[in-house]
């Protein structure tokens, strides 16, 4: 077996944290699938104010837990597709599911300090968002 040089050997011990996050925190990716979907729900050809709100909301969480993570490499159109049979209230409805299982899946636990700071700037997004959707909710 070769001597490995002490650089070479520094520079994969430095890059092992950086991906440590997202390989103990799977949630990660279910939460980017999650937002995404909800944020296509929450969407319309021409969003009111407290829509388009929370749509920015999202977007943030979006991307602060793609810093805190790896990147899925997926884009903001790839979601499942909506139920026809789903009027407004009831998109509504799904998005706010959307949004707490993505919720639930960002507030596992997370050991890298950096991570952290996005975990929880991400969560308040979710939550600004999830707000949001259930002042929508209320008024249906």
């Amino acid at each position: 077996m070769k001597n490995i040089p002490l650089f070479a050997l520094a520079a994969i011990v430095l890059a092992f944290p950086a991906t440590a996050s997202a390989a103990d925190h799977p949630g990660y990716l279910h939460a980017l699938s999650d937002l995404r979907a909800a944020r296509f729900l929450l969407q319309r050809h021409e969003p009111g104010q407290r829509d388009a709100f929370a749509i920015s909301q999202v977007d943030l969480a979006i991307n602060d837990i793609k810093t805190a993570s790896i990147d899925d490499g997926k884009n903001l159109d790839d979601h499942p597709a909506p139920d026809p049979t789903w009027n407004d209230a009831g998109r509504f409805h799904h998005a706010l599911e959307f949004l707490d299982h993505a919720h639930r899946d960002v507030a596992e636990g997370e050991e890298n300090s950096f991570a952290r700071g996005l975990q929880h700037r991400a969560l308040g997004h979710i939550d600004k968002a999830r707000q949001v959707v259930k002042e929508i909710i209320s008024r249906w």
